[in-house]
């Protein structure tokens, strides 16, 4: 093979090692891929009155989706939820809000809610409304949800997804705790987006 043959191979091999590295073509995007969620308010009724979440403005909110007759999911959750919220210091308890939506408005009363979500942790709010309040909710997070018969004394279950959604003090929706997380991952969460606090005057 002639020493200008390799040269010209040689460029070609140059030329397309070049071409992988850096061109990246511009891929389309999946056909009917849903929007992300964007959050939300909403008004549900507490055993306290009315909780509308646009009055928590400054404030990290928690907001999860389930039900006081959950038999392990929501209890799990909760727990960790409660026990990172614990680790809080006081003013920065303060600054967060956990709203608990019951999906099951059939069984769960305000009354009922409250009892259920101030065992794991008073700074806990439990809310509830009509179905079409609460899926009109639910959509703006893109919480699912489905009642399903089973045919035992307790009647039925609800299905539903085990996210804890995490709103910023500007009321958008910021993030999302999976269900599973550590004490540790859901207080990082919280603190990552609790506002700054002002520093003192006079102080160092």
């Amino acid at each position: 093979m002639s020493q200008r043959l390799l040269v010209a191979l040689a460029a070609i091999l140059a030329a397309a090692i070049g071409l992988a590295l850096f061109w990246q073509p511009q891929l389309p995007s999946a056909p009917g891929t849903p929007p992300a969620p964007a959050g939300g308010d909403f008004v549900l009724q507490s055993e306290d009155g009315p909780v509308d979440t646009s009055t928590l403005r400054g404030q990290v909110v928690l907001v999860y989706f389930g039900y006081t007759y959950c038999p392990d999911v929501c209890p799990t959750s909760l727990t960790v939820t409660g026990q990172a919220l614990g680790k809080l210091a006081p003013g920065e308890l303060a600054l967060v809000k956990t709203v608990f939506v019951s999906v099951d408005p059939e069984r769960d009363t305000p009354a009922r809610l409250k009892d259920y979500v101030n065992f794991f942790h008073p700074n806990m709010v439990g809310v509830t409304g009509s179905k079409a309040e609460i899926d009109a909710a639910a959509r703006k997070y893109g919480a699912i949800y489905a009642r399903q018969d089973v045919g035992s004394t307790a009647g039925y279950v609800v299905d539903h997804s085990a996210w804890t959604y995490v709103v910023a003090p500007d009321g958008r929706l910021a993030g999302r705790i999976p269900h599973g997380a550590s004490v540790e991952q859901t207080l990082a969460e919280i603190r990552k987006w609790l506002p700054a606090t002002p520093t003192p005057k006079g102080a160092p």
